[in-house]
């Protein structure tokens, strides 16, 4: 998980657990430790764009992030770490807490985390398509010539990165990645993270939605591999409508394309805090597009999460 000392409070830090230790925060969530054994890990609203944490909170993100998750963590057959996300049965919450945190946070399992990002790619698009026409490089070094922006490629590809100090992805060759982490534990992270990826495209798939790609985290506890963190969210993959996919077009998004395009336009923004403040449109927009990835890939309505999990 992305987090930082607990010294920091970024915008849209969610008050204090009472009697739990703040650990750490990331671009999105904040980690509370509980014992040696457990976390209580709270998905904020806060939302980031070109690394770059924005001043303003997207409604309901936090929430839809947790609610996606959950979906997957019933849904794959993998070890993770989750415990339970039902706040009511969490009694190191106050009854305040219960309902503050309702929907967002996960109670689960500490792990080792491996430094590694799993990344796995399905289509041919964003900075992946950019190195592809650029002449080639770690995340394309299997592919096949010919290929055009946003091709489906013949095989899901495995393309994992680790984190430079700076926080920004550092893609790693096949080679480079075996011998960070080791041969055995490559191929099980290889094998587990394509695995994974063809299971949700799939249930993706039947829903009218392309999984384009994602990234995975994986930790330790004890001798066992699992998968940690959140999992197949908006935030940690690329969904497309299936009806809208064209081979070497611009491609619309479940996520938050519309805070992008719109910093992208912004005359004399250098992509350095502070982030222009987003208009109202742009934050309603980007709410609507994570509650609709939430409805297509559950098939349930978002409200109705809600209230299952006594969110106020």
């Amino acid at each position: 998980m992305d987090c930082t000392d607990s010294t920091r409070r970024p915008h849209g830090y969610h008050r204090p657990v009472a009697e739990l230790e703040h650990v750490g925060s990331g671009k999105v969530r904040e980690i509370f430790r509980i014992d040696a054994d457990h976390l209580f890990i709270v998905a904020t609203d806060r939302i980031s764009a070109f690394d770059v944490v924005l001043d303003q909170d997207i409604p309901r993100k936090g929430q839809v992030l947790t609610g996606v998750s959950l979906h997957w963590f019933d849904l794959l057959v993998t070890p993770h770490h989750l415990i339970s996300a039902d706040t009511r049965e969490m009694g190191f919450l106050t009854p305040d807490e219960q309902i503050h945190y309702a929907g967002r946070s996960m109670l689960v399992r500490t792990a080792e985390v491996i430094p590694m990002e799993c990344v796995v790619r399905g289509y041919l698009y964003g900075s992946s398509w950019k190195e592809y026409a650029a002449g080639g490089g770690p995340t394309t070094e299997h592919l096949p010539a010919g290929l055009q922006m946003a091709s489906q490629l013949p095989d899901p590809i495995f393309t994992p990165a680790t984190k430079a100090e700076s926080g920004h992805d550092v893609n790693l060759t096949e080679a480079e990645a075996r011998e960070f982490v080791g041969n055995d534990l490559y191929e099980e992270l290889e094998a587990r993270s394509l695995a994974i990826y063809r299971a949700g495209a799939e249930h993706a798939a039947q829903r009218g939605i392309i999984l384009a790609d994602t990234k995975f985290e994986f930790g330790r506890v004890d001798d066992e591999i699992i998968l940690i963190d959140e999992v197949l969210t908006p935030d940690r993959s690329r969904y497309w409508p299936a009806d809208a996919w064209t081979e070497g077009a611009v491609m619309p998004s479940f996520d938050k394309q519309p805070v992008r395009d719109w910093l992208e336009d912004q005359d004399g923004w250098d992509k350095a805090p502070p982030a222009p403040s987003l208009p109202d449109t742009v934050v309603a927009e980007t709410s609507d597009r994570y509650i609709t990835a939430y409805e297509l890939l559950t098939e349930r309505p978002f409200a109705d999460y809600l209230v299952s999990m006594g969110a106020a």
